[in-house]
């Protein structure tokens, strides 16, 4: 088990990224228990980042359910379809939203978030869960936050 996380310093997103993949995958291959790995994977993210919230929500029959997070207390179920969130679980693709307040629909669980990307967890050709992270400046995320979490998303999904 890792007994403690390195964060380059100054360095850039991508650079970031490719520090962090590695440590979120040995971190998480010696555990199987999703739940301990979708955590950890919330607690590297938020120490690297400090998004304003980064979280899993699950998907339990017809609805998206609060899994582990780090930040505020958030909304606990979503319908597909509805906020980004289930937006993204509908059509199963990321989406990278410069502002909340011009997505339709939605969902504000905090006033304080400002920018969002939403990634499918997929297994099978199904989603099993979304990871979404808020932040609350905007315009906050882009290609390199999709490309490098759409990777870590197909990664976490063999847990599930």
């Amino acid at each position: 088990m890792a007994e403690e996380l390195y964060i380059p310093d100054h360095t850039s997103k991508e650079e970031l990224y490719n520090s962090l993949i590695p440590q979120i995958k040995g971190l998480t291959s010696i555990e199987s228990d999703l739940i301990a790995n979708l955590s950890n994977t919330c607690a590297v993210l938020k120490t690297a980042f400090d998004h304003l919230w980064i979280g899993f929500y699950l998907v339990k029959e017809d609805e998206l359910v609060l899994g582990p997070f780090q930040g505020p207390i958030a909304c606990t179920r979503i319908k597909p379809g509805k906020g980004v969130c289930g937006t993204t679980w509908s059509e199963k693709k990321t989406y990278v939203v410069e502002d909340v307040e011009a997505f339709p629909g939605h969902i504000a669980c905090s006033s304080a978030s400002k920018s969002e990307i939403v990634v499918p967890v997929i297994k099978n050709d199904v989603v099993v869960a979304v990871l979404d992270i808020d932040s609350d400046t905007l315009s906050t995320f882009d290609t390199f936050d999709q490309k490098y979490l759409e990777e870590l998303c197909d990664y976490l999904s063999k847990f599930f």
